[in-house]
């Protein structure tokens, strides 16, 4: 039997306080997450803990998602760079946020999750809208040939800093939220080398992989 529900998993978010914005929270409603979970696990879904996914790898915490959303600051239209993105439910919520006049990039370096996620996001019918183009490869680099982006968002910790490619490939004003080892980082793009950044403390997850 499940345990519990989506309804319930959301209204736990919102009770918690760390889903806040309307459209996110519309976003966690539409984009099931027992959607993007392997078949072991679906009774697991609406857990609000990290779960395997495979190759040592994990679906976030919905909390941990909804915190690095709403720093995000997602809006219609917007094209944004999600590197790491394993099972893909944090690209589904993307898509359904920037919906058909935005764009998400989503890259997978692990070929057995990029097939994966890939495969999941299918049932949103996002890839053949043409909103989420689905890459399988090292992120490590950003994706130059599509830059500059809207927001930039990563679901695995860096060891120490962010690749400078990131940073040049974040349009002035644009958003970049990164895990760097235990803390999530909010970057604001000033100006081409200025940024305003913010750290939250208090996260674990699975470490940035790379070529």
């Amino acid at each position: 039997m499940p345990v519990g529900d989506l309804n319930s998993l959301v209204n736990h978010l919102i009770e918690s306080g760390v889903l806040k914005t309307p459209a996110i929270i519309d976003a966690f409603k539409s984009i099931d997450r027992q959607k993007f979970v392997p078949e072991d696990m679906k009774c697991f879904a609406y857990v609000d803990e990290a779960l395997l996914i495979g190759q040592g790898q994990t679906i976030s915490q919905p909390y941990t998602v909804a915190f690095m959303l709403e720093l995000l600051e997602p809006k219609a239209g917007d094209k944004i760079l999600d590197i790491g993105s394993g099972s893909g439910w944090q690209a589904g919520l993307l898509a359904h946020l920037v919906g058909e006049k935005g764009k998400i990039y989503a890259i997978e370096i692990i070929p057995e999750l990029c097939k994966f996620g890939k495969t999941n996001i299918k049932n949103f019918n996002f890839t053949e809208k043409g909103i989420v183009e689905w890459i399988c490869g090292d992120a490590s680099k950003g994706l130059a040939e599509k830059a500059p982006f809207d927001k930039i968002i990563a679901a695995a910790a860096l060891g120490d800093k962010i690749p400078q490619e990131w940073k040049d490939q974040l349009k002035i004003g644009g958003r970049m939220v990164v895990p760097i080892k235990e803390s999530i980082w909010l970057f604001i793009k000033k100006g081409e080398n200025d940024f305003e950044t913010t750290e939250y403390p208090g996260f674990v997850f699975v470490p940035f992989t790379n070529a």
